[in-house]
């Protein structure tokens, strides 16, 4: 019998090997199909596979435990099979390394599924295992195989995976994980599924595979950058631009590409505009950076837009629709220079392209690629003045003075949760819809990681625990900001959590109602000539009211509040940070005034 690769004797974190380790047993000299697939993924050298389990990969669940140990992967335990790929994701979007989840046939991949388009509009990687009942009809069991078959079970995700197979021998299944394992590290990254047939993981090898030579199955060779022709025709464009702009998109999280980025505006002079949804790209404090990260563009981005003759775009999230913000029916008359690789995998399912944007130069490559080249060819400083190790000088915040009647308004708790953080190093891993740009200053990488891509509602809890995870050890403190009915909607991802000792702070933006589209409802009445009065109907979770504290109680966290009142936040925001920092999970319940979100700028 082959044995598999050992786990790493440094693990990601000891602590959590503490948690379901399992017993030894006595050694089997038989091998099984589960057993490569299990090797396979040790060989990735993934750390983690969050799941919930079922009977449709049991063969894989004790391979996991019995042959590997438990420990790379470490199983993570879930509570809805959403959770699993939400975690994944949340990982994903901090260490730009991916993560597995597996999920139980047919109704697990079915309960799964918006996660997973959450992943892919995200543009997140994760290996994705499930399985079936046994393919061939004469080893079914009665009622449960039958049910838990289908005859093409990934066409319910074809559409928002990158690729997916189902063998049907072991041999099969380590090409196919192997395959899976390219792809989806291919930029631009997403989700890849492998279904297992119950029989392949169950049936017993006559003789061990040959052993792994994953540094011969290499990932695809994608262009680094733009050939160099076309980083001089840029730099022409660039030398002889007196208003540059530089949109900074979906890019990477590490300091080294941050700190290009903004060499290359230093060195320009170019102006530099953010969205709040692709996550934090470049420093908001910056005397380079235009007001603050933005969804729809505010009055500075319009007026730099309108003055530009240089855009480059580094992969920015709807440039169409940015240029429709701006320009209406027309087009900008600056030269547009697209770099972006994520036309690859528009397949016209599913719109998340957004609509086709004008580009003058379109660069099919990562769009941090070619920064360090274009800084090179014009000849300019690589070394930025402001640093992710050394950023610009903190604006001043303003004071606050909590009022002590009254539910806070959206502003008023975003800035009684910088006066608590106050000098931490903290990573908000995810942001209700009330929140503006101009709460928060990015001045690293990892200080905001995005949206939850495809705005699916309950995703934010399960991927905020990703993050956390990715996070843990870090010094970081991870802080999730969750509207109440995406909490309500995935609270049971913080057992996984509690469980696993991830500590993390979850503040619940609580207005008692899915507002957005109580807002959607007086747009509708107005425009209509109807009674404004009822937008509220069937939208306010009120008699009963819900305790958010007791839910997260429920999954083993501390839970602290109602905060009713701006008074009620120093206190209670100051004594959750306390216990997430010792190693908790705790919730507080914050009451927002639904009404004052509309006069948010």
């Amino acid at each position: 019998m082959s044995d598999p690769k050992p786990a790493p004797t440094s693990l990601p974190d000891p602590e959590m090997g503490k948690v379901e380790s399992p017993v030894s047993g006595v050694p089997n000299n038989a091998l099984f199909g589960s057993d490569v697939i299990a090797d396979t993924l040790r060989a990735f050298d993934i750390p983690y596979i969050a799941l919930n389990p079922g009977a449709s990969y049991r063969g894989i669940h004790d391979s996991l435990v019995n042959r590997l140990g438990n420990v790379n992967p470490k199983m993570l335990l879930c509570l809805h099979e959403e959770h699993a790929i939400a975690i994944a994701q949340g990982y994903f979007k901090v260490t730009e390394k991916p993560m597995a989840a597996a999920v139980h046939s047919n109704v697990g991949l079915m309960h799964a599924t918006m996660a997973i388009f959450n992943a892919w509009c995200d543009r997140a990687g994760m290996l994705i295992l499930g399985a079936t009942g046994p393919v061939d009809a004469a080893l079914r069991r009665p009622w449960t195989d039958w049910l838990h078959t289908v005859r093409d079970q990934a066409a319910m995700i074809r559409q928002y995976i990158k690729w997916d197979d189902q063998p049907a021998s072991p041999a099969a299944a380590r090409e196919a994980l192997l395959r899976a394992w390219r792809i989806i590290q291919t930029a631009p990254a997403g989700p890849a599924y492998i279904n297992f047939d119950s029989t392949v993981q169950e049936m017993e090898l006559t003789e061990p595979p040959p052993p792994i030579a994953l540094e011969r199955f290499a990932a695809p060779a994608v262009p680094s950058s733009a050939p160099a022709e076309e980083i001089t025709r840029i730099a022409a464009l660039l030398k002889s631009a007196k208003n540059p702009v530089l949109l900074a998109g979906r890019v990477t999280r590490g300091e080294a590409a941050w700190d290009a980025r903004i060499a290359l505006a230093e060195g320009l002079g170019a102006k530099v505009l953010t969205s709040q949804r692709p996550g934090a790209a470049f420093p908001t404090e910056h005397p380079l950076h235009l007001g603050a990260p933005f969804k729809r563009p505010h009055d500075a981005a319009r007026k730099a837009l309108k003055e530009a003759d240089v855009i480059i775009s580094l992969d920015w999230l709807d440039l169409a629709g940015l240029f429709k913000g701006v320009f209406g029916k027309e087009l900008p008359t600056a030269k547009v220079i697209q770099v972006s690789v994520d036309h690859h995998i528009h397949n016209g399912w599913s719109m998340d392209h957004m609509a086709l944007p004008v580009a003058d130069i379109f660069l099919a490559c990562e769009p941090d690629s070619i920064v360090v080249p274009l800084i090179k060819e014009l000849g300019l400083n690589p070394t930025p003045k402001y640093s992710a190790a050394n950023p610009p000088p903190r604006r001043p915040i303003p004071a606050f003075e909590p009022r002590k009647d009254g539910i806070s308004r959206p502003a008023e708790f975003a800035l009684a949760l910088r006066h608590a953080v106050g000098e931490r190093r903290v990573s908000l891993l995810h942001l209700p819809t009330s929140w503006k740009g101009k709460d928060w200053d990015y001045r690293h990488p990892l200080d905001f990681i995005g949206g939850d891509g495809g705005g699916g509602i309950g995703g934010g809890p399960g991927i905020s625990v990703g993050g956390a995870l990715a996070l843990k050890g870090s010094g970081r403190l991870p802080i999730a900001l969750l509207g109440d009915g995406d909490y309500l909607m995935g609270v049971t991802a913080l057992w996984t959590a509690v469980h696993y000792r991830i500590p993390m702070l979850v503040c619940v933006v609580n207005n008692q109602s899915f507002f957005n589209d109580e807002e959607h409802q007086l747009r509708m009445a107005e425009r209509r000539g109807r009674p404004i009065e009822n937008k509220w109907i069937g939208m306010r979770m009120a008699d009963p009211e819900i305790s958010m504290v007791k839910m997260a109680e429920g999954q083993g966290a501390i839970g602290i509040g109602p905060a009713m009142t701006p008074a009620d936040l120093p206190a209670m925001l100051a004594e959750a940070i306390a216990l997430a920092e010792a190693g908790n999970v705790v919730v507080v319940d914050v009451r927002i005034d639904p009404n004052a979100e509309k006069d948010q700028a």
